[in-house]
């Protein structure tokens, strides 16, 4: 499924040799970047890399970057991947060449952009924490401390989630369909797992079809009429990978005239699915919660702390450098208790770095470490 478009990176700026840190003298692990002095945070620019602007997840995890530079009073970039690889490298290695050590979060496009991108910012001397996707055999610590971590929510456990809460909402019987995000994305791959491992337990739910519509809204409107069409008056429920397509999925039922027969869940809640779950009866049944804008500051603020010298990650345990985050399952009737952040970024951000560690921070503490593995069969 792995794509073969690959860019080469463009080597910036040339690496020096193991990270010297405050109150550290352990060298970078295997493949490590040799001896590199902390950066001034005046020298530093954070940089976070988004899938594309569209999807409300992207516009949170922004947010959330652009809050942190505020605490800290470290410059911003953003990179607007636009949903294509090659955008995404080419913007990195601009950024990249311009003078200044860079932090960066990217929330790669493919998983196979990973290798790539972590290359180009060893090169550079500069700090990489990769969030979402990567391919499994690409571990931080096989590359030094350049590269400071990966970062995710288990796919499995939200693709279980919100397949179970589809099924129960149909009473374990009915037709249903899927949209998953970008084919090759770890992330996709392993929710439409644990979707398909969800409803081995009801043998009455009929998986009709899964299809990518790349975690956008535009693109899960037009796959859900396609499959609407497909298959007319036989769709009962609606899973989605991330809340984008699914509010693409619902304005596609609404189109059909189907919207109040359908049963929809996803992974996000994200204002508009807030909205849709506070409707009377809505046909919003399931989802799963956590933050672009806590993903964003947890994955910047990691790879600040490596460049300025405040951790070392040569000596972090492995489960802080290939990590997954505590993942919250809800329905219409809880949904309400997770959102009190959402308008107050400011102070959510705030917490973290007043604590000072990125791994243990409420709603969303470390809670195990990768690669995810998938459901036998």
């Amino acid at each position: 499924m792995i794509r073969k478009r690959k860019t080469k990176a463009l080597a910036a700026l040339v690496a020096a040799a193991a990270i010297a840190l405050s109150g550290c003298t352990s060298t970078a692990a295997g493949g490590g970047s040799g001896s590199q002095e902390a950066i001034d945070p005046n020298n530093l620019v954070l940089v976070a890399s988004v899938i594309n602007t569209t999807n409300p997840y992207m516009a949170s995890m922004i947010e959330g970057a652009q809050a942190l530079g505020k605490k800290l009073g470290v410059e911003v970039q953003i990179v607007d991947s636009a949903g294509s690889s090659q955008t995404e490298i080419s913007k990195i290695q601009a950024i990249l060449a311009q003078g200044k050590k860079v932090a960066l979060m990217v929330n790669t496009v493919a998983s196979s952009d990973a290798p790539t991108i972590v290359d180009a910012v060893k090169q550079a001397g500069g700090y990489v924490v990769v969030w979402w996707n990567k391919p499994d055999n690409l571990e931080p610590w096989d590359v030094g401390n350049n590269f400071v971590a990966f970062q995710k929510y288990s796919g499995v456990e939200s693709g279980e989630c919100t397949g179970k809460a589809l099924a129960e909402s149909l009473g374990g019987k009915g037709n249903v369909i899927g949209l998953a995000g970008v084919e090759d994305s770890t992330t996709s791959q392993t929710r439409v797992a644990g979707f398909k491992e969800a409803l081995k337990a009801y043998p009455d739910i009929k998986l009709l079809d899964v299809q990518s519509a790349n975690w956008d809204p535009q693109q899960g409107l037009s796959v859900t009429q396609s499959l609407l069409t497909k298959y007319p008056d036989q769709v009962d429920g609606i899973w989605a990978a991330d809340d984008a397509m699914i509010i693409g999925a619902t304005n596609a039922a609404k189109n059909a005239g189907q919207y109040n027969d359908i049963k929809f869940v996803s992974d996000g809640l994200y204002p508009p699915v807030v909205d849709m779950m506070k409707e009377p009866n809505s046909p919003v049944v399931g989802e799963t919660f956590h933050r672009g804008f806590m993903a964003s500051s947890i994955g910047l603020y990691t790879a600040y702390l490596a460049a300025t010298g405040k951790i070392d990650p040569s000596t972090l345990p492995q489960e802080k450098r290939d990590s997954l985050f505590k993942l919250q399952c809800v329905g219409p009737n809880d949904f309400e208790q997770y959102t009190k952040w959402d308008n107050d970024v400011d102070g959510w951000v705030s917490q973290l770095v007043d604590g000072g560690d990125p791994w243990n921070v409420q709603p969303t503490p470390l809670v195990g470490q990768g690669p995810e593995q998938l459901p036998a069969g």
